[in-house]
C-alpha cells in the first residue's frame, strides 16, 4: 500500500510538470495527476510529465469533470464522441504514466430533472465507461461528491448493481462536506476502494493536511485495513490549506508510521 500525494494539491502554485517533478523528494512514494484543461490532455504533454516524474509511481489519474464527463453519460452522440476523444486523451496519458486507476466524478447534479438517481440508466452508462477505460488497462473509481453523482451512501451500492467493474474512490474532505459520515462510505466501498483521498480538519473546521488536524486516522488506517484495502493513499488538499512543501513531508512521515502500524 503505498502513500503519496495528488498534484491537484498543487493547483495554483505550481504547474502539474513541476510538481510532479517534486512529490518523490518531499517523500511520496506514489501520485495521482490531476490534469486541469484540454490543452493537457495531449501525446506531448504525457511524455513531459513522463520524463518529469523519474522513478515515481502514477496511482491514478483525474481530470476536472466539467471539462468532458458529464458528457460520458449524454445521449447526444456528438456530445459523446467529444467526450470521449478528451476522455481517450486521459486515459492515454494514464497509460503512458503507468496509471491503474481513474478517479471519476461523473455526471455533475446541476438539473432538476436529472435522473441522477437512476441507478440502472447510470449504472450502464458507467459500464460503458469501464469497459472504454478498459482498452487503456485502467479501471474506473466513482468518488463520493455531494455535487456529483455519488452524492450520499446507497449511491454505489446502487450503481454497482449494473457496473460491475466499477471501483471506488473514498474522499475524505467530500464526506465531510456531504454531511454523512465517512464510515458509511467505506462500508460501502469495501473492498472496492482503490483510492482514498487523505485530508484532515481542524477543530473549527478548515482543511488541513492529515496529522494537522483533529481527525481520527488511527480509526481510518484500522478500518480499511479491516477490509483488506490494497491500493493507494493521495493527499489531496488545496493550495491554502498548508504552509510551505515541508508540511506535506512532515505530512507523509506521520502517515507511514500509521501504515506501519496497522498494514
Amino acid at each position: 500500500m503505498d502513500i503519496g500525494v495528488s498534484t491537484a494539491t498543487f493547483f495554483l502554485r505550481k504547474y502539474n510538470e513541476q510538481s510532479i517533478a517534486e512529490i518523490k523528494g518531499l517523500g511520496g512514494e506514489t501520485c495521482e495527476v490531476f490534469l486541469e484543461c484540454p490543452s493537457e490532455y495531449t501525446e506531448e504533454y504525457g511524455k513531459v510529465l513522463l520524463k518529469n516524474k523519474g522513478d515515481l509511481k502514477v496511482h491514478s489519474m483525474h481530470a476536472v469533470t466539467m471539462n468532458y464527463e458529464t458528457e460520458l453519460f449524454s445521449s447526444f452522440d456528438r456530445a459523446l464522441l467529444d467526450a470521449n476523444k478528451s476522455f481517450g486523451g486521459v486515459l492515454s496519458i494514464g497509460k503512458m504514466l503507468g496509471a491503474k486507476f481513474y478517479t471519476m466524478h461523473g455526471r455533475a447534479r446541476i438539473k432538476k430533472n436529472g435522473n441522477y438517481d437512476d441507478f440502472e440508466i447510470n449504472g450502464k452508462k458507467l459500464e460503458k465507461i469501464c469497459d472504454f477505460a478498459s482498452n487503456y488497462d485502467i479501471r474506473i473509481c466513482l468518488e463520493n461528491v455531494p455535487w456529483a453523482l455519488y452524492n450520499k451512501p446507497s449511491y454505489f451500492k446502487g450503481v454497482l448493481k449494473y457496473a460491475p467493474n466499477l471501483c471506488a474512490t473514498l474522499d475524505l474532505k467530500q464526506a465531510r462536506i456531504s454531511g454523512y459520515d465517512y464510515k458509511d462510505y467505506l462500508y460501502e466501498m469495501a473492498d472496492r476502494i482503490k483510492t482514498v483521498h487523505l485530508s484532515d480538519v481542524s477543530s473549527d473546521g478548515k482543511i488541513r493536511l492529515p496529522g494537522y488536524g483533529v481527525f481520527n486516522f488511527d480509526e481510518l488506517f484500522k478500518l480499511l485495513s479491516g477490509e483488506g484495502f490494497d491500493g493507494s493513499m493521495i493527499i489531496e488538499v488545496y493550495k491554502d490549506d498548508f504552509g510551505d512543501d515541508s508540511e506535506i513531508t512532515k505530512s507523509l512521515e506521520f502517515l507511514k508510521e500509521l501504515r506501519y502500524k496497522y498494514f
